[in-house]
């Protein structure tokens, strides 16, 4: 059974950082392309990064334009784990996040692309 499992969200100050955990079960995180969504309230859903599945030589990454620089994503073949690690976080990065794994190739933001997800944890970042 496919599951994913979000977890590292807290409350942090402008500035702080945070590093968000997918664990996943089910599956293996290489084989698949794994992203990182939010939702703040009475917000769409906005992805935020995703990671390539390992094709045996690279994985590629994307992010959202309001994240680059300051967040980065990451696997952990061992753990089965996708991160999110997030720095100089902003009020606006105040949201749910949940990861989610892709069902078709090609990196990609758009939510519609994506078939498994998890419940997601809250990031509150204060002013």
């Amino acid at each position: 059974q496919v599951r994913l499992v979000e977890s590292g969200g807290d409350l942090v100050q402008v500035g702080g950082s945070l590093r968000l955990s997918c664990a996943a079960s089910g599956f293996n995180v290489t084989l698949w392309n794994i992203g990182w969504f939010r939702q703040a309230p009475g917000k769409d859903l906005e992805g935020v990064s995703c990671i390539s599945k390992w094709d045996g030589s690279t994985t590629g990454t994307t992010y959202a334009d309001s994240v680059k620089g300051r967040f980065t994503i990451s696997r952990d073949y061992v753990q089965n784990t996708v991160y999110l690690q997030m720095n100089s976080l902003k009020p606006e990065d105040t949201a749910t996040y949940h990861c989610a794994r892709q069902w078709a190739n090609g990196l990609d933001l758009r939510h519609s692309a994506y078939g498994s997800w998890g419940p997601g944890t809250q990031v509150t970042v204060s002013s």
